[in-house]
């Protein structure tokens, strides 16, 4: 059993999308879970969270990488390159290039490292025109995770991540119900046994073509926008922000709910 879980990433590891007021950062997600859940199991469990949302990969790999390694954790979850797949251009080779990189210098320390895929955006107008990409990126990061002896957990093939309900209302971010999926398939990867269980979401609601046109307009207005605005001034929404747990801890140091 794991004792010592260090995360790294952006948004998604963060926990964005998944609002808890009572959670460092304000948001829980799916990391937080997983390390509630390791941390029944071992007294002696200690985890922190360097991710930080809107970190670009090289960002990633460059402020979180060498914290995370002098830690000494026996587990570690690296998941980076979303936010360079959205970007006009992008080299995917070359990211996962340096991707590989920090994951042979994890996996040399003797630590399990549990690495992800991208989810198939298929049924969102905005990450299908970025499928193809995200499709390429994946196929790396399942051969890296060959390659060096990763656990891996594919969010691409979990096909209830496809249904936008479990998305939050930027519809770039997972809400709690797609963090509770993720976690149960970290800790199935794991082996660990765990309560978690998935929402049943019910039939979907059958939109008109103007409710849905209304839909895109108020997330155009409240979310695409201010996201433009951002990229256009050179900003992230991680600018001002700092990892919600920097240093090993006990998980109920933090009072994370159950």
């Amino acid at each position: 059993m794991s004792k010592r879980l260090v995360a790294l990433g952006d948004s998604f590891t963060e926990g964005v999308g998944d609002d808890d007021p009572a959670a460092p950062n304000g948001v829980r997600g799916w990391a937080d879970r997983v390390a509630e859940e390791l941390a029944a199991c071992e007294p002696a469990f200690r985890y922190a969270n360097l991710a930080i949302r809107g970190k670009l990969m090289g960002q990633v790999l460059a402020e979180q990488l060498e914290p995370a390694l002098a830690m000494g954790p026996d587990l570690v979850t690296l998941y980076a390159g979303g936010n360079d797949l959205m970007r006009p251009k992008v080299d995917v080779d070359a990211l996962t290039d340096a991707y590989e990189a920090a994951v042979a210098r994890i996996r040399a320390t003797g630590a399990r490292l549990v690495l992800f895929t991208g989810v198939d955006g298929v049924e969102d107008p905005l990450f299908r025109t970025i499928r193809g990409r995200v499709a390429i990126y994946n196929e790396n990061v399942r051969g890296i995770a060959a390659r060096h002896g990763a656990l891996l957990v594919d969010m691409w093939a979990m096909r209830q991540l496809r249904d936008r309900r479990r998305w939050a209302p930027d519809r770039l971010h997972l809400n709690a119900s797609g963090h509770t999926e993720v976690a149960m398939a970290v800790l199935d990867v794991l082996g660990v046994p765990h309560p978690l269980t998935a929402t049943e979401l019910g039939p979907r609601e059958v939109l008109s073509p103007a409710e849905r046109r209304s839909q895109n307009l108020r997330w155009a207005q409240e979310h695409a926008v201010p996201w433009v605005r951002r990229r256009l001034r050179g900003e992230s929404s991680g600018d001002t922000m700092t990892a919600k747990r920097p240093t090993l801890e006990p998980v109920g140091s933090a009072a994370l709910p159950r």
